[in-house]
Parts: C-alpha cells; sequence; structure tokens
C-alpha cells in the first residue's frame, strides 16, 4: 500500500512543477524517464517553500516556513511523511545521497526572505548560494549519479547556471519584488538609483554566469544534457530580451516570454543537442 502513497506523491511533485512552471515542466520532459521524477520532486519541495516566502501575506508566514523545515528533516529522518511533496523529496534524499547541508543553505535563505535585508555582497552571494546554487547542486546529483568525481568536475559549472537563472529571476520579477515584498536583492543597489547603466553592469556580471555554465552544461551526461540546457536556452532567450527593454520598462512590469515562444525554443533547442552544436 505504501508504494501506491509515494506514486501519488510523485503525482504531486509533478502537478506542481506544471502548475508553476511551464518551463521548466518542459525542461523535464527533456530528461531521460529514470531522471524526470526526481527532478519533479526536488521542484516540488523548492517550490513550496519559495510559495510560503512570497505569497502566504494573510498567514504568519515565519511559523509556516519553520514548520515545513522542521517536516522536512523530520521526513528525511524517518523516512515518510503524511505530506506527499515532502514525501516525494525525502526519498530522493536517500536514493540520491543529497547533501543535507544544501537543503539547510536552502532554507536559510528562505528564511533570509522574511526579513528586511540591505543586502551587500556577501548577503547576496549567500542568498544566491542558497537559494539557487545549491538546488543546481542537487539536480547535479541526480544527474552525476554514482559518479562523484564527474559530480566534482560540474559543480562549479552547476553553480553557475543555478546563480545565472536566479538574477534572471531578479530582473524578471524586479517590480514585484522591491515594490510588492520590498526587497532589493542586487548588493548596494537602491531602487531610486537603478537606471541602465546599473542595469548594463547586472546583465554583464549574468553574461559571465551563464558562459562558465554552458561549458558544463556540454559535458553533462546525455540523459540530462538537453533538459538542462533548454532550460538555459530558455533563460538566455528571458536574459536577451529583458536586455533590449530600458532599465525604467524593468521597473514598470514583469518580462514575459509567451507559451508559444517556449515552444519554438523547446524546438531549436532539441535541433540544437541533436545536431551537436553545443
Amino acid at each position: 500500500m505504501k508504494k501506491k502513497f509515494d506514486e501519488l506523491s510523485i503525482m504531486c511533485s509533478k502537478m506542481t512543477t506544471k502548475k508553476y512552471s511551464t518551463s521548466f515542466s518542459l525542461g523535464v520532459l527533456f530528461l531521460h524517464s529514470s531522471k524526470r521524477d526526481a527532478i519533479y520532486s526536488v521542484y516540488g519541495f523548492v517550490r513550496f517553500a519559495d510559495e510560503i516566502v512570497d505569497s502566504f501575506n494573510e498567514y504568519n508566514k515565519t511559523y509556516l516556513l519553520e514548520k515545513f523545515k522542521q517536516d522536512c528533516f523530520e521526513a528525511i529522518e524517518q523516512k515518510i511523511s503524511v505530506h506527499p511533496i515532502l514525501n516525494a523529496f525525502q526519498k530522493i534524499v536517500h536514493f540520491y545521497a543529497l547533501d543535507i547541508e544544501y537543503i539547510q543553505l536552502f532554507f536559510k535563505s528562505m528564511e533570509m526572505d522574511l526579513q528586511k535585508i540591505e543586502y551587500n555582497q556577501e548577503k547576496y552571494n549567500n542568498y544566491i548560494l542558497g537559494s539557487a546554487e545549491v538546488v543546481g547542486l542537487m539536480c547535479l546529483q541526480i544527474f552525476t549519479y554514482q559518479n562523484p568525481q564527474q559530480f566534482l568536475q560540474l559543480k562549479p559549472y552547476a553553480m553557475k547556471l543555478g546563480a545565472a537563472f536566479q538574477k534572471v529571476n531578479f530582473l524578471r520579477d524586479f517590480k514585484q519584488d522591491n515594490v510588492d515584498l520590498e526587497r532589493m536583492y542586487f548588493p548596494n543597489l537602491v531602487i531610486e538609483n537603478f537606471n541602465n547603466e546599473t542595469k548594463k553592469a547586472i546583465e554583464e556580471n549574468i553574461e559571465n554566469d551563464f558562459a562558465d555554465a554552458l561549458i558544463g552544461i556540454k559535458l553533462l551526461p546525455s540523459s540530462s544534457r538537453a533538459g538542462v540546457y533548454l532550460a538555459y536556452f530558455y533563460y538566455l532567450s528571458l536574459f536577451n530580451k529583458i536586455k533590449k527593454i530600458p532599465a525604467k520598462k524593468v521597473l514598470e512590469s514583469r518580462v514575459r516570454i509567451s507559451n508559444i515562444q517556449k515552444y519554438f525554443l523547446m524546438i531549436y533547442s532539441y535541433c540544437n543537442v541533436q545536431l551537436n552544436k553545443i
């Protein structure tokens, strides 16, 4: 009977992924079938925590995040949870021997979102480490299962890719983060000083992250390369779209890529992989 609940748990993680991210769902489809459920489980876990700190404004978010955190580590310890998302995640933690420190760092960054923080470079780096880079490392542990040498080789590139994704998110969600959530992640920056010049400096940093990340993508196992490249290509396309608009417009609205464009990018990136153009 436990098998049925485990299957339901994975279904909940998969549904969460599809509900919250069309682009990520498409990327997962490009992974080998043996890796998909594991990545769904990681995404479901990350999304639930992120949803608590970003959306549950009418509730005690500090309590809810702490409860989710405690339930997570209890699920890992007991190897079961009645929370389907956490039950799916704990199975992946054990099967792939995911580093517990990555999970702890992730929660530290989520806790930072509950505070009013003036970010300097150190705090900015720590936030990106916990909110994005370690998520990339958890995925990399899944992709390089039973090949620790390959994991160590690709680790810095996975961190760069996670950092690039997160920084693009910061630009994409600039209005929501700063106006609605009163967060300014970019270090030593106030919204009044965000202009084309400061935007350009941020973009140059992101470009470097993307360039480094692509080196690692090319070295990934064939079972995961196409899926990761699609996610990379989607975010790079979003980033290029953001680069073309002035800082003022970034302050006014959220930049998006339509679902039709996403499907086009999916086909284009798949062709690039199949024709060995990456």
